[in-house]
């Protein structure tokens, strides 16, 4: 099975059933059943026309489920003219399904939640850790949005900045997690930005381009975390450097500044650094305190915090996080990387291996048990 394919005409399927005037949750039933369909039979039968294969198996489901519905016996005359079968057309509608899913009827978490499941192509278990709430809880709040868009047709597009919120996280969940998303999610922000005058448009697209070019000096070889002060920069690639800062560039000079511009600038002036050591730290500090008061993010502080501790000091980025929740992701690592700048190894070395126990992620705790791991030993040879 080509796992890639099918995620990439799962969006068009699922359009062109709510085309045909199927209800957004009764479209997206259909297609889920279709896909086991075809998971089932394509590894021995592939079709000639895939994406055909799949409207027409979910169309068929879409008929059978509308007319075991009582409740839907109005909708009988509609759902007995079915099209002839045929080639399906070849259009990707997959942004319009996103506008689609950022409807101003969801709350911005519900339409992230349902674009990630109905267009990204995630399970509910990887929405639920990403939002940090319970499978069932994600599964419900995925059900509801369902309900709210059934009756909504494509000619009420949804908010840009919802859109570009969905677009980010299913770049984050391909850049770093188990699904590879972020090639689409780039591809679809491109479309976007070819479609819709918006700097923070521009800006997401330079953001993912300035951070995707990183992505081959992230990982060692064995999979483990490569922090960005030692990444081989030699691999980063610069095509895709050189098209974020041009695209930066450009958006910036409208003067309509926004969080994903001012998330770009700061990873261009890492990009532009020949060596960690010639990081403009300084400049960093400023967009961070532009970052701030775009958002008001406490998770902007805490980075914020890292970037002072560089500019002026470990002491300094420690009186910076101080003033923050220490329940905040990542606030335990951020102290025993502060702690170990201003020399005290001890408590770097325990602060290491708390913020491990704390991690989310395997290859996150791997990096923060073996910094933990480095300090003990130094610590032993010391004496």
């Amino acid at each position: 099975m080509d796992e890639a394919l099918i995620r990439s005409l799962t969006p068009g399927v699922l359009t062109v059933l709510v085309r045909r005037g199927a209800d957004f949750a009764a479209a997206e039933d259909a297609v889920q059943d279709a896909l086991v369909e075809a998971v089932r039979g394509w590894p021995h039968d592939p079709p000639r026309d895939p994406k055909g294969w799949l409207v027409t198996v979910a169309w068929r489901r879409f008929l059978d489920a509308t007319r075991a519905d009582t409740a839907r016996r109005r909708r009988e005359d509609r759902v007995e003219e079915e099209p002839a079968p045929g080639p399906a057309p070849d259009v990707d509608d997959t942004l319009q399904l996103y506008f689609l899913c950022a409807h101003p009827s969801l709350t911005p978490s519900s339409a992230v939640a349902l674009t990630l499941r109905a267009v990204g192509g995630l399970t509910t278990r990887q929405i639920a850790q990403a939002y940090l709430v319970p499978e069932a809880t994600m599964a419900q709040r995925i059900s509801r949005a369902k309900r709210t868009v059934s009756g909504v047709r494509f000619d009420r597009p949804g908010d840009v900045a919802t859109v570009l919120r969905v677009l980010y996280l299913v770049f984050n969940e391909g850049y770093s997690g188990d699904v590879d998303l972020a090639a689409e999610a780039i591809r679809l922000t491109r479309q976007l930005a070819a479609s819709v005058d918006h700097p923070e448009v521009a800006g997401l697209l330079a953001l993912m381009l300035l951070h995707h070019a990183r992505r081959a000096a992230r990982t060692a070889p064995d999979g483990s975390l490569v922090p960005l002060a030692e990444q081989d920069r030699g691999r980063w690639d610069t095509a895709s450097i050189a098209e974020g800062v041009r695209i930066l560039q450009a958006a910036l000079a409208r003067d309509r500044l926004g969080e994903f511009q001012a998330q770009a600038a700061i990873a261009a002036l890492h990009a532009d650094a020949p060596t960690a050591g010639e990081t403009d730290w300084v400049q960093i500090v400023e967009w961070y305190d532009e970052l701030a008061r775009l958002t008001d993010n406490p998770v902007v502080r805490l980075n914020r915090a890292v970037a002072v501790g560089e500019a002026d000091g470990p002491r300094a980025g420690l009186a910076a996080l101080a003033a923050l929740d220490d329940s905040l992701p990542r606030y335990t690592a951020v102290a025993a990387y502060l702690h170990e700048r201003d020399g005290d190894l001890d408590t770097a070395a325990r602060l290491y291996a708390e913020a491990a126990h704390k991690a989310s992620g395997l290859a996150e705790r791997d990096h923060l048990t073996r910094q933990a791991a480095r300090l003990n030993s130094r610590h032993r040879r010391g004496r």
